[in-house]
């Protein structure tokens, strides 16, 4: 008999209050979004407390500017993400019901999507208040690994993102449409728990890594080079975990059961790898200005 670990039974609502034919439902994945975005806060006012971590002696930002431009961040996150989704994921679906795309109480948000909306509403903040930019964007990579870490984990909780068949005996037993999809040569349904290795490379791992350098070797201190660091762990991690991790079933296909976004020969990519090379590219060059600006 195949080796396997059992779906915990958490619910993914903490609790639920109804009154006067209304029901507010707590969710850990809300909740998860909340404690990250408090995370990440609290980690960019605290560095900005220590002005000697920063070039020249003088944080990027404000306590005020921090809070004023989370209300942009937020905005940048939930738009970002839809259309991210819309555009990488399913664009024939909505295009044939457009008025789809709003419905974002319905699911479908994509991490690359919210990244680049943050990226652009802090673009446009620096921009308006002359904050420099890459200092804002070690900013940004410091406060975001704890958000990845919770979201992955409520990802976990929810049943949802997660892996290829697998016998490894760490392999989790997915309820509903997991198990319904599994191949019979399995055995077991038991899956990679893939939602639990993007929390430990991509929050755990990469945001330990992020703090110890900030902290204990004044990496800020050397513009860019966290917001570097972040984008080449990230993408690097979210690479790896592709291979196990199940594709969206509108990729999937009797000529294509491994979901390739792109592929020649049975051979190719994933729609998270395809969209992961670029920040692994990008963050090798924010590296590479990081160390010839600190040079210089």
């Amino acid at each position: 008999m195949q080796a396997a670990i059992p779906f915990p039974d958490i619910s993914p609502e903490i609790f639920t209050i109804a009154a006067f034919g209304i029901e507010f439902a707590l969710r850990w994945y809300a909740l998860a979004y909340i404690a990250g975005i408090i995370i990440g806060v609290y980690l960019v006012i605290r560095a900005t407390k220590r002005p000697e971590l920063w070039p020249n002696n003088t944080p990027p930002l404000t306590r005020d500017q921090i809070e004023d431009f989370l209300v942009w961040a937020v905005l940048g996150v939930i738009l970002g993400g839809r259309l991210g989704y819309v555009i990488f994921y399913k664009p024939g679906d909505y295009l044939e019901n457009p008025l789809e795309v709003i419905m974002i109480w319905q699911g479908g948000m994509a991490f690359h999507g919210g990244f680049l909306g943050v990226i652009f509403a802090a673009y446009l903040y620096c921009r308006k208040y002359g904050i420099p930019k890459m200092s804002m964007a070690d900013c940004l990579a410091l406060a975001t690994p704890a958000g990845l870490f919770l979201g992955r984990i409520a990802n976990f909780i929810n049943a949802e993102l997660w892996g290829r068949p697998t016998d490894l005996p760490w392999g989790v037993i997915f309820p509903g449409q997991a198990a319904q999809n599994c191949p019979q040569i399995i055995g077991l349904c038991a899956r990679h728990p893939s939602q639990l290795y993007e929390a430990i490379l991509e929050g755990l791992i990469l945001g330990l890594l992020l703090v110890y350098l900030v902290w204990k070797k004044n990496a800020l201190k050397t513009p860019g080079f966290i917001a570097g660091l972040f984008l080449l762990g990230y993408g690097l991690g979210r690479f790896v975990v592709e291979f196990v991790r199940q594709p969206d079933a509108q990729f999937i296909s009797p000529g294509n059961q491994l979901g390739l976004a792109w592929h020649i020969q049975g051979y190719g990519l994933t729609m998270g790898q395809i969209l992961s090379i670029p920040m692994i590219i990008a963050g090798i060059l924010f590296i590479q200005y990081a160390r010839r600006t600190r040079l210089a």
